[in-house]
Parts: structure tokens; C-alpha cells; sequence
């Protein structure tokens, strides 16, 4: 079958591995590479982030933890597992996702304010890297990664599987997907091999290999992809507030990303098309989930 993708994110390229991994003829097309999505912005700590609903997300999620966890043992993907904590101000229940990992375990020996906890071994992914994997994996397996800015969503195709993201308020017709703000920075590595979360805000600091993505921002309705010295300055000072060892940390870059949120991740079909989007900060945590719910919708179309 020939399958068109639309957007070349980690969740779009996701799914064309798998429907290429089935046998179908798949061709990617999106108005930006890799390279320059969302995708590439993100500090890509699994972590189901503003996506929803609870049941599916857990599901999706569970499903790329063990993916990432797999690829991990391959240097060349920019895939690690690092154990890290999430932190809180007040006492908290067991996490709805829980059941998405295989080892959760509480902390109340906490620095000042914190009082509750979790630590887990998570996927980092260093998304350059990642991405630059996942286009390429797509190309060994006979598909295909076009630049091409769409109007519509493709005539072409035995079946269509949008995953733009944003670009579907336009492509799909839906107001419901909306922008939010986040922005991170990049600093020097300075030993750290643990990642840090704290969502209030959000604060979260995220080792990779040679630098350390710290965030956050949450901003609902932003279009604006221009980093702000202050929100730079502000995620910096909470950064070291809850990391203290970042303190004099070289800062390289800020960056912006628009994350794609909804009401609910959009998966469905509607005719030739399978809707694929609306998976807010946790692109990377639903991936591997989604996409292998995309290959069965596209083998019952097939069958059918």
C-alpha cells in the first residue's frame, strides 16, 4: 500500500519506520525537515507532558519506554536511560502513568521545599541525533523525506497519515490544536548525569552527552519562536535553585519550540486518513506507541 506521511517530527517519522518495517511503499512530506521541527527543540526526557487522555497516553507511553529502553543499547541512536526524580511542594498520589515504567519508586528525602517524590530511569534522547537517526532509517528502508509546504493534505496515496502537528489546525481544519510556548536552554556540561523535573513551573534540567537542556516555559496561545532573554534569565535562576551544581554553567543557546496540545492526542480514521497529532510535550514518550497503532489501522485497511 502507499502511505503518504505529512510531517517529519519524531512522531511522523516514527510512523513511517513501522509502516515501512510492514511493507508498505511510504513517503514522507512536511514543510520542515527533522531538523527543524518541534521535535528538535525538545529536551526529549520521556515523560507523558500535557497529553491526554490518561488510559491511551499510559499505553502509548509504555510501549515507547520499552522502544527508547531497546535502542538505548545502540550509541548511534542519541537514545540513554538516566535515572533522575521528579520533585514536589506537596504530598502527591502515585503518578496516573506509573504503570508506563517498570521501576517507580518514592522519595521524601527531599532538599527544602520539596516533600514528595519519584525517582525513575527514564529515556533521554538527544533529538539532533535522534532524528537524524530516524530520517535515515526511514531512507535505508526504502521510504522517502521530501520538503514540500502543503495546502491541503495530499491527494495522493492509498492512505494518508497526518502528523503536522500544528500544521493541523490548517490541514485538518481543527482550532482545537493550539500552540504552547516552551522554551529551553542550553548550557555546558558540567558532570551532571541526572535529570531533574519539577512541573510546577515547569523546571526541569536534562543531561545529554556534551550539554544540558534546562527549561521551562508553559505558554498557552504563544506563536512567537523567538527566544526571551528574561524567560532565560528566570528558567536559569530556577534551574540552579534545583539543581545548585549548575551554577556558573557556560550558557550556549536558547531556543523555542511550539508544542502541538489538544483536549485529547488525535488518533483516528476519517475516510483515507489516519489523524495522528495533538501529542502536546510528550512527542517523544507517545512515538513508538502511536505509531504502532498507526501500522495496525493501516494492515485493517489493507485486510479490509
Amino acid at each position: 500500500m502507499r502511505v503518504i506521511v505529512v510531517g517529519a517530527g519524531v512522531v511522523g517519522l516514527s510512523c513511517a519506520v513501522r509502516l515501512l518495517e510492514a511493507g508498505h511503499d511510504v513517503a514522507v512530506l512536511a514543510r520542515d525537515l527533522p531538523l527543524e521541527t518541534t521535535s528538535s527543540v525538545a529536551a526529549a526526557l520521556w515523560y507523558p507532558y500535557r497529553a491526554l487522555p490518561q488510559d491511551r497516553v499510559t499505553a502509548w507511553s509504555a510501549t515507547s519506554y520499552d522502544v527508547l529502553r531497546d535502542l538505548a543499547a545502540a550509541p548511534e541512536t542519541g537514545v540513554v536511560l538516566r535515572h533522575g526524580t521528579e520533585v514536589f511542594r506537596e504530598a502527591q498520589s502515585d503518578p496516573w502513568w506509573g504503570a508506563a515504567v517498570p521501576d517507580l519508586r518514592r522519595e521524601t528525602d527531599l532538599p527544602a521545599p520539596y516533600v514528595d517524590g519519584w525517582s525513575l530511569a527514564a529515556p533521554v534522547v538527544e533529538m539532533p541525533v535522534y532524528l537524524a537517526w530516524l530520517a535515515t532509517r526511514v531512507v535505508d528502508l526504502g521510504g522517502s523525506v521530501t520538503r514540500m509546504a502543503l495546502a491541503a493534505l495530499p491527494p495522493g496515496g492509498d492512505l494518508v497519515v497526518n502528523c503536522a502537528g500544528l500544521g493541523s489546525r490548517r490541514l485538518a481544519d481543527d482550532p482545537t490544536v493550539v500552540p504552547v510556548r516552551g522554551q529551553v536552554v542550553v548550557v555546558g556540561q558540567v558532570g551532571l548525569d541526572r535529570w531533574w523535573l519539577d512541573t510546577a513551573a515547569p523546571t526541569y534540567v536534562v543531561p545529554r552527552s556534551r550539554d544540558i537542556v534546562v527549561g521551562g516555559t508553559d505558554e498557552v496561545g504563544e506563536w512567537s519562536r523567538t527566544p526571551s532573554p528574561r524567560a532565560t534569565e528566570g528558567i536559569l535562576a530556577r534551574a540552579t535553585a534545583l539543581v545548585p551544581d549548575l551554577a556558573g554553567a557556560p550558557v550556549l543557546h536558547a531556543r523555542v519550540g511550539l508544542r502541538p496540545v489538544r483536549p485529547e492526542v488525535r488518533l483516528e480514521r476519517v475516510d483515507r486518513v489516519v489523524h495522528c497529532y495533538g501529542t502536546g510535550g510528550a512527542g517523544i514518550t507517545l512515538s513508538w506507541g502511536l505509531a504502532a497503532d498507526v501500522t495496525s489501522m493501516a494492515a485493517a485497511s489493507t485486510s479490509g
